[in-house]
């Protein structure tokens, strides 16, 4: 594609998110007392910013990590995360910022945006985990049937999982250990904020609306998740992706091959710009679904969670059906994107902003831990499928 059509592509998708965090948002939603002229404000903010400024940038994060992979040598699944993590930081810190600048005069509303912040970050890594293990599954069985499958049972849309004996580059063993390792950290990070809300975040329920026991991801241990998170992204930068001689075999003209790296950077902080601005709206409309059809926050939230991760998903599924040897990379960038993620969750947390109620908490983690354990077990088959393959 040429590098104007590339560039006002972007561009394009910035001008969206901005129509609809002050045309949409403000003149429409906010701005209308009627519930369907709000409810066609929210399909549209929905729409638009999954439907064409996630997706459209979730292709730039995807083309432009492969690059920046080989010229870093970090790993593709590091760089990858912080693209797609950002729709998740995004929506909890600014659920999170709105709740602290009402929490003295509507201390409910404060309260019910920090569970959307709280719910929306870690709920969102349930999907990724799941999606990914699904991903993995297929794999899987195309690897022990020896033919494509289809990403989805009678499902053409969804593409074609191929085995790992017709991919061009094969993943690493190395790749599979990596992820393994990070998504162990993940649990132990994970377990490490459940049992930290139980014991030292309880706190006095100040409003008779809001039902049952709040726990909060107190100050002292947001700093050290911050801590714990940084040092595990630190710890598994690198690429664990061998140099192959096949990749001469398989070169392919990539947009991003031709640009300079401060080029490439400028692209993905543009792409950052559209997420922000559509999360931003995405949040607004999730409070104001809400409201007109009185779902508990804490569901509305995980919802959003799903808006969050909606381009690791898409980066996840792209590269399980590209046999291209990018599969290694989406496995290890769903482990670090959930890290990021949770590196969000500590933000937050040091802001102030992270609620939980005592039974969201519990099944939001226990969840969370199960699938680790899935995406784990699946990953596990798929390495000593590359071990025969050896």
């Amino acid at each position: 594609m040429p590098s104007k059509n590339k560039f006002f592509r972007i561009i394009f998708f910035i001008g969206a998110a901005l129509i609809l965090r002050f045309i949409i948002v403000n003149q429409v939603l906010e701005a209308s007392e009627a519930w369907w002229i709000q409810a066609i404000a929210i399909i549209i903010i929905f729409g638009i910013g999954i439907g064409y400024v996630f997706r459209g940038t979730a292709k730039v994060i995807e083309e432009t990590t492969e690059v920046l992979k080989d010229r870093t040598k970090l790993a593709g699944g590091f760089l990858q995360a912080f693209g797609t993590a950002f729709p998740d930081m995004v929506i909890g810190v600014v659920a999170a910022f709105i709740s602290l600048q009402i929490r003295d005069t509507d201390y409910v509303r404060a309260i019910n945006l920090a569970i959307i912040a709280a719910s929306t970050t870690f709920g969102s890594n349930i999907y990724n985990i799941l999606h990914a293990t699904w991903c993995v599954y297929r794999q899987n069985l195309a690897n022990l049937r020896q033919k494509a499958v289809f990403m989805f049972p009678r499902i053409k849309a969804g593409g074609l999982v191929r085995p790992l004996s017709e991919h061009n580059i094969k993943p690493s063993i190395n790749e599979m250990d990596g992820a393994i390792r990070v998504l162990t950290a993940l649990t132990m990070l994970t377990a490490f904020v459940a049992v930290s809300m139980v014991l030292f975040g309880q706190v006095k329920n100040g409003a008779e609306q809001i039902s049952g026991d709040l726990y909060q991801l107190v100050l002292p241990v947001g700093i050290a998740l911050f801590i714990f998170c940084a040092a595990v992204l630190y710890h598994f930068r690198k690429s664990h992706l061998p140099d192959s001689p096949d990749k001469i075999i398989i070169e392919e003209k990539r947009y991003y091959d031709h640009q300079r790296t401060v080029r490439i950077i400028f692209d993905l902080i543009l792409s950052g710009i559209a997420i922000l601005f559509a999360a931003e709206s995405m949040i607004k409309a999730m409070e104001v679904f809400s409201q007109l059809t009185h779902i508990p926050f804490v569901i509305t939230g995980i919802m959003a969670g799903l808006i969050g991760c909606f381009g690791e998903m898409l980066v996840v599924h792209n590269f399980s059906v590209n046999p291209k040897g990018r599969i290694g990379d989406a496995i290890v960038g769903v482990a670090m994107d959930n890290i990021v993620t949770t590196l969000g969750a500590a933000i937050v947390a040091i802001m102030g902003g992270i609620f939980l109620g005592s039974n969201s908490l519990i099944l939001i983690f226990i969840i969370i831990l199960t699938a680790n354990t899935l995406l784990i077990e699946q990953i596990s088959k798929l390495k000593n499928s590359l071990q025969i393959l050896k």
